[in-house]
């Protein structure tokens, strides 16, 4: 039978699944019949998933996304969404993270962009990629003061190094030469390294006018929208019941 010291060990070895599930053998008698083998293979499984769930609730923690329930198993794919499954599922696989693509979800107010959105976050979560929310006209603001008290080389880093940012409600307020820059500046340092969630009440042909400045407006279109997954939502709006 183990004994304390050796719990003792486990513990400082900060095994902390392994020690858990011990305890819970030590509680079910039944378990007294399986090999020591399995037992053991038990425990080394408790660990793996005590890790990985330790992982998720910090990702998710770090990824503070607006609806963290959001998921993709509760997406809905009522026909007048035009949401392509077969295109969707391929999206689930977060191949377009590896690949540091783009994917820009444009459509009215209260169609479920961002619930779709978070959804990719949250997956891309679930697969051990770490993922940032912000709202774009906040996230300007925080690159602003960022600037003003010295520390935006270091935010500026802490984005590139982020697998997924997904910046929320792009193009709902006019923007402004910082912003453009500054837009310009974090999608150049993900340019094929990091992957970007966009949405939109705007269509992305209109972006180019709305940006303004046609030479950053180009090289902002081009690193964003080029090989750019696009999921064009349609129907009412479905904030009364759910935002799915």
């Amino acid at each position: 039978m183990m004994n304390e010291p050796t719990l003792d060990r486990l513990k400082q070895l900060h095994l902390d699944g392994m020690v858990q599930a011990w305890l819970e053998q030590q509680r079910d008698p039944k378990l007294a019949a399986f090999a020591f083998d399995e037992r053991f293979g038990m425990l080394v499984d408790a660990e793996v998933i005590h890790r990985e769930n330790r992982r998720l609730r910090r990702l998710m923690r770090d990824a503070k996304l607006k609806m963290p329930a959001a998921c993709i198993e509760d997406i809905d794919y009522a026909g007048n969404r035009h949401i392509d499954k077969t295109s969707f599922r391929q999206l689930v696989t977060c191949r377009w993270i590896q690949q540091g693509q783009a994917i820009v979800i444009h459509g009215a107010t209260g169609c479920g962009k961002t619930y779709i959105a978070c959804a990719l976050a949250n997956q891309a979560c679930r697969k051990g990629f770490s993922a940032v929310y912000r709202r774009a006209t906040r996230f300007f603001d925080e690159l602003a003061l960022a600037r003003a008290d010295g520390s935006y080389p270091r935010l500026l880093a802490r984005i590139a190094r982020t697998n997924v940012l997904v910046l929320d409600d792009w193009g709902i307020a006019p923007i402004r030469e910082p912003e453009r820059r500054d837009m310009l500046e974090i999608l150049d340092d993900r340019h094929d390294i990091g992957a970007t969630v966009m949405t939109s009440q705007l269509p992305p042909e209109t972006w180019h006018d709305h940006i303004g400045d046609p030479t950053i407006a180009d090289a902002i279109c081009d690193r964003l929208l080029h090989n750019a997954h696009r999921i064009h939502l349609k129907g009412p709006s479905r904030r009364k019941a759910s935002d799915t």
